[in-house]
């Protein structure tokens, strides 16, 4: 990074850090977030970004809820049979991938193979905190087993440190081998570790490094996703990224209040649960409820 491009880079986290204590003050009854991320003000927000991965927002559950979430199982005991399970689910449900770990890359990609359910892995998790280049290699390694979306965690230190051009650099060692593989990449800031000054920044980050989403938690950390914390990251990303709501989404109500903040699509183990909700179907007892 040049040092132009870098006072490029500050001057937009300073102007989204204006924006945002600028309209700090007006705030949404309903939702109780920043009035222009307010469902009915966002609507055509939610619309761009669902046109992307083929879901409208309608006045109740989103049409076609299973194409928007990410059937995920990132336990470190996950077994073979467990995985196969959560293939076969997918499959079944049409999900838009299988959320696993690097080392079931491949065995989910020959499971789906040929279904329409794609295969999403973990770079740098849960932690964010190995090297670039490492981090780079993950990635490259997790695309040649089949892995079509990867979802990167920062480094979360660099970002508190404000070492920005560490963190951009985090970032780009996994987004260029993405774009030369049409991978979609995902950046997860891990927001529950962050105050909004950093969310915005992080994100503003994860755009300059062309990465195709902003995603809000690993999961494995102290909070996951909340409807602040997403309509937050829509409004600095815009409606040309994606926003993904992890860590919590545990029913339909979640995954809607989620959609109504700007997610465009949804990190969960309780997948099946969420689509029998929203098909108005008996759920089983003892089903996921998400992680």
């Amino acid at each position: 990074m040049t040092r132009d491009e870098l006072q490029r880079l500050i001057t937009l986290i300073v102007q989204e850090l204006s924006t945002a204590q600028a309209g700090s003050a007006s705030r949404c009854a309903c939702h109780a977030v920043a009035a222009d991320c307010c469902p009915s003000r966002l609507q055509g927000v939610i619309d761009a970004g669902a046109s992307r991965v083929g879901v409208l927002a309608t006045g109740g559950a989103p049409a076609g809820v299973a194409s928007m979430i990410d059937h995920t199982l990132l336990k470190p005991d996950a077994t073979r049979t467990e995985i196969e399970s959560l293939c076969r689910e997918a499959a079944q449900f049409k999900f838009a991938t299988v959320c696993v770990n690097p080392a079931w890359v491949a065995e989910a990609a020959r499971l789906l193979s040929g279904s329409g359910v794609g295969v999403c892995s973990v770079v740098g998790f849960p932690l964010g905190a190995t090297t670039a280049d490492v981090k780079g290699y993950e990635a490259r390694r997790a695309i040649f087993d089949g892995a079509r979306e990867i979802d990167m965690v920062i480094n979360v230190g660099a970002l508190k440190s404000g070492d920005l051009r560490v963190v951009e650099r985090d970032i780009e060692a996994v987004t260029s081998p993405c774009r030369d593989c049409r991978v979609l990449s995902k950046v997860i800031i891990e927001a529950a570790l962050l105050t909004d000054e950093e969310k915005i920044t992080a994100c503003t980050l994860a755009k300059a490094a062309g990465a195709d989403y902003v995603k809000t938690s690993t999961g494995f950390g102290p909070g996951g996703a909340t409807v602040a914390d997403v309509a937050l990251m829509r409004r600095v990303v815009g409606a040309e990224m994606g926003v993904k709501a992890a860590g919590g989404v545990r029913d339909l109500e979640g995954l809607k209040a989620m959609v109504a903040a700007g997610a465009t699509r949804v990190g969960a183990s309780a997948g099946v649960k969420i689509v029998q909700q929203s098909r108005g179907e008996t759920v089983a007892p003892g089903q996921k409820t998400g992680y």
